[in-house]
C-alpha cells in the first residue's frame, strides 16, 4: 500500500464504499449499505459466485439479519427441512449411529429468537444475497493495489474479463476477500493464532444414498474417514476429509465409493474436487485508516460448529451502519474506531470456540476407538463430551456484548451464565443484543429495528419532547408485559442501535429533555 496516489493515475469510477470480495460477507455488506442509501461497488476476482458448498449453517443471529434484509423466508425456502438439524456419528454409512446431537435453533424453534437457523450451503445463500441489492458487482475483477489518501482510497482493479486495469476511488473500503486476503497483505497486517491447521479435500458428487439416509436425515454424517454432507434438498452430496496422497492420480469415483463402502449397484458421479487449507487466526488489526477488514480476512476459524461465515456477517452488520452514519454526516469518523474493539474480541472468542469444537470431535473419535478396542459391539452408543445444547452455542451467538465508546454503560451488572458458550441469558443491558419477544402476530421486538435508532418505551408520551436530529430515530411502544425483561420501569426506555445492540438505557424515565440527543451524540461520536 502507498500513501499517495500517482498524479498520473486516471480514476475510472468513484463510489462511497468499495467492497472487495463477493462471498456471503461482502454480499451482505453490499445489501446493508444499499439500504442506507450508500453508493457501493463490489469487486470479486472470480468470474462467478462460488460453485462450492462451503459454509453449512446460517445460524439464528445471521437469520435475524436476513430477516432485516427481508431474505429469511427466501433462504429458508431453499434450505433443508428442520429435521436435518441433526449431527450423526457412524463408522461407515451403513452402520448405525453410535452418537448423535442436534443443532439447537435449527431443528426446533427457540424462545430466544424469532427465526430458525437455516441448514444450507454457501452456493445457495449467495444468489439470495446477490439479488437483495442492485448496486453494481464486477466479477472477474481483482484488487491488485491500494493507495490511501486524506479523504479516500484509490484501488487498482485488474479486470480479468476484459484484460484491462482500472482505478476506483472510494471513501472507504471493506475487505471481505477471505483468509488469504490480498488487502490484508497489502496493508502488512499480520495474524495471531495457529495459522494453517489442516489440508482438506472436498469432493462433490451425485449418488442415491437414500437406503442409508432417508429414514435418518442429518445435516452432517461424521464417518471414520471424513464427513458426509447432503448438499441440497433435491439431492447431491459432498465428502470432506484429509487430502489423499498423489491427488493428481486419484480415481475420485473409486476413492469416494471406497470411503462410503457402498455396493457396486450404487454409482457415484463425481462433479467437482477442491483442495483447501483450513486456517485458524485473528488479524492483529481490523484495518488501517479507511480500509476495514471483515469476515475471514479478519478472522479465519475452523469449520467445526459453523461459526466462521456467521461471524463475518455479524462483522458487517456492526460496520455498515457506522459507515452510513459517517458518510451521511450524523456520525463522526471516530465512530469507525469502535469497530475493532467491538468485533475483534468476538473474533478471538469465536476462534477459541471453533478450535475447542475440533478438539471435541477428536475426543468423540478417540472414545469410539477405545470402545471398539475393548470389544464393544458396533451398535453400542457412546456418551458425547458436551452438553445437550452444545451444538447451539447460543451464548456465543446471541450473548455478544460490546464495550466501546458507542455504548453508554448504565452501571448494571452483566448476566453470568453458567457456560457463556452454550447458555444465553437475555438482557437489555447496554452493549448486549436486544432480546427477542413478540410484540404482536409475527412481529418481534427485533422487527422494530432498521436503518435508524429505535427508542423502545412503555410510555412514548414521556419521551415525546426528546430531540434526535440529525440521527434517524423511531419511537416504538413497548407493551407493559415486557418492561421487566428490558429492566425498565413504567416510564423507562432503551435506545437500540441499528445493529440491534442496546446503546443506552434509562430504567426510570427521561432525566431531562436532552437525554436521547445527548446519548446519540455520545454513541455517534459527535
Amino acid at each position: 500500500m502507498t500513501d499517495q496516489t500517482d498524479q498520473n493515475v486516471v480514476v475510472d469510477d468513484e463510489v462511497e464504499v468499495l467492497v472487495v470480495g463477493g462471498g456471503p460477507v461482502g454480499l451482505t455488506a453490499r445489501a446493508l449499505l444499499e439500504r442506507w442509501g450508500v453508493s457501493v461497488l463490489l469487486v470479486e476476482k472470480y468470474r462467478e459466485l462460488s460453485p462450492y458448498p462451503r459454509s453449512r449453517l446460517v445460524n439464528v443471529r445471521s437469520m435475524e439479519i436476513m430477516r432485516g434484509l427481508e431474505l429469511d423466508e427466501k433462504v429458508a425456502g431453499t434450505s433443508f427441512r428442520p429435521e436435518f438439524g441433526t449431527i450423526r456419528f457412524r463408522e461407515t454409512l451403513d452402520n448405525p449411529d453410535y452418537a448423535k446431537a442436534d443443532w439447537v435453533g435449527a431443528k426446533t424453534p427457540i424462545p430466544e429468537s424469532p427465526v430458525l437457523s437455516a441448514i444450507t450451503t454457501q452456493d445457495r445463500l449467495e444468489p439470495h444475497l446477490l439479488g437483495a441489492a442492485a448496486s453494481p458487482v464486477r466479477f472477474g475483477s481483482e484488487l491488485v493495489d491500494v493507495t490511501e489518501e486524506s479523504d479516500g482510497v484509490v484501488a487498482g482493479i485488474l479486470d480479468h474479463v476484459r484484460g484491462v486495469r482500472t482505478h476506483v476511488r472510494a471513501r472507504y473500503v471493506i475487505a471481505a476477500d477471505g483468509a488469504t486476503s490480498t488487502v490484508r497483505r497489502l496493508l502488512d497486517i499480520g495474524t495471531e493464532g495457529p495459522g494453517a491447521i489442516a489440508n482438506l479435500t472436498t469432493v462433490v458428487f451425485d449418488a442415491d444414498l437414500d437406503r442409508w439416509c432417508a429414514e435418518h436425515p442429518a445435516g452432517v454424517y461424521f464417518l471414520a474417514h471424513g464427513s458426509l454432507i447432503p448438499l441440497y434438498p433435491e439431492g447431491g452430496w459432498a465428502w470432506i476429509g484429509p487430502v489423499p496422497e498423489a491427488t493428481e492420480d486419484t480415481d475420485w469415483q473409486a476413492y469416494v465409493t471406497g470411503l462410503l463402502d457402498t455396493p457396486d449397484d450404487v454409482p457415484v458421479n463425481v462433479l467437482r474436487v477442491q483442495h483447501w487449507e483450513m486456517k485458524a487466526f485473528v488479524a492483529e488489526r481490523f484495518g488501517h485508516g479507511r480500509i476495514l477488514l471483515a469476515g475471514d480476512a479478519a478472522h479465519a476459524v475452523p469449520v467445526t460448529g459453523g461459526l466462521g461465515m456467521n461471524a463475518g456477517i455479524a462483522d458487517v452488520h456492526n460496520l455498515c451502519w457506522k459507515l452510513a452514519g459517517v458518510l451521511r454526516g450524523w456520525a463522526a469518523p471516530g465512530l469507525l474506531d469502535t469497530y475493532e474493539p467491538e468485533r475483534r474480541p468476538v473474533g478471538e472468542r469465536t476462534l477459541r470456540q471453533a478450535v475447542a469444537n475440533a478438539q471435541l470431535m477428536f475426543q468423540v473419535q478417540a472414545r469410539r476407538r477405545d470402545q471398539l478396542g475393548s470389544g464393544a459391539a458396533p451398535s453400542e452408543q457412546i456418551e458425547l463430551p458436551w452438553s445437550e445444547r452444545y451444538f447451539a452455542q447460543i451464548g456465543l451467538i446471541l450473548g455478544v456484548a460490546y464495550d466501546s465508546a458507542a455504548v453508554i454503560p448504565d452501571g448494571s451488572a452483566p448476566p453470568e451464565p453458567e457456560d457463556p458458550g452454550t447458555d444465553y441469558l437475555p438482557t437489555a443491558r447496554p452493549g448486549h443484543r436486544m432480546p427477542h419477544f413478540w410484540l404482536g402476530p409475527d412481529r418481534s421486538s427485533l422487527d422494530t429495528l432498521g436503518e435508524w435508532f429505535t427508542l423502545l418505551t412503555p410510555d412514548p408520551d414521556a419521551w415525546a419532547g426528546q430531540a434526535a436530529p440529525p440521527c434517524p430515530l423511531h419511537v416504538e411502544p413497548l407493551p407493559a408485559e415486557h418492561t421487566d425483561a428490558c429492566g425498565l420501569g413504567p416510564r423507562g426506555a432503551v435506545l437500540i442501535r441499528p445493529d440491534g445492540h442496546v446503546g443506552a438505557r434509562w430504567p426510570d424515565g427521561p432525566p431531562d429533555d436532552h437525554a436521547v440527543s445527548e446519548a446519540l451524540a455520545v454513541i455517534t461520536g459527535h
